[in-house]
């Protein structure tokens, strides 16, 4: 991939340099236990409106005895996962997003490597379009070792969070 095209260029940030852990990112982001994609924020741009963070992906993953059995690969619907936590931290910690964000959509999502225990999934992304606390829309890029494995955007929409608590009250 060529630099220009990089949302954030390698050289930009320390992946070693942690800015944020897993209890900064629990602050902003509901997601626990095994739903909890990511392990630490290493960069924040302001300029360029884009976050870089990473997951450090093990053996005791929910997905790993099952997918594929003998031959563990992340799904790449945890990838996205991954991507739409990156997004949601970087709105609600820069206060661009109250309430809870939810997954809107994908658009052009390509899967280009994989990825496997004891990878270390490094994603990068950068808000494109944003209607405050009603939709985000972000691209995104997701690396192991610098080679490109996933790429697209993603959209996050406000949740109605009144309305889902009176529902699983009911339920």
């Amino acid at each position: 991939m060529p630099a220009k095209d990089l949302i954030c260029d390698f050289s930009e940030y320390d992946v070693n340099r942690v800015i944020a852990g897993v209890e900064e990112i629990r602050r902003y982001n509901p997601q626990r236990h095994e739903m909890e994609q990511l392990t630490a924020i290493v960069h924040h741009d302001a300029e360029k409106k884009a976050c870089v963070g990473y997951k450090d992906v093990t053996e005791s993953e929910f997905w790993v005895r099952g997918h594929m059995p003998g031959m563990p690969l992340m799904p790449g619907v945890i990838i996205c996962e991954a991507a739409a936590q990156l997004a949601s931290y970087y709105v609600k910690k820069i206060n661009l997003f109250e309430g809870m964000l939810g997954f809107g959509g994908l658009e052009d999502v390509h899967f280009r490597g994989i990825v496997r225990p004891g990878d270390r999934l490094v994603i990068a992304v950068q808000l494109t379009k944003l209607r405050r606390n009603a939709i985000i829309v972000c691209r995104f890029q997701a690396f192991v070792k610098e080679n490109l494995v996933c790429d697209g955007t993603i959209k996050g929409i406000a949740l109605p969070l009144d309305m889902l608590k009176q529902e699983a009250a009911t339920a």
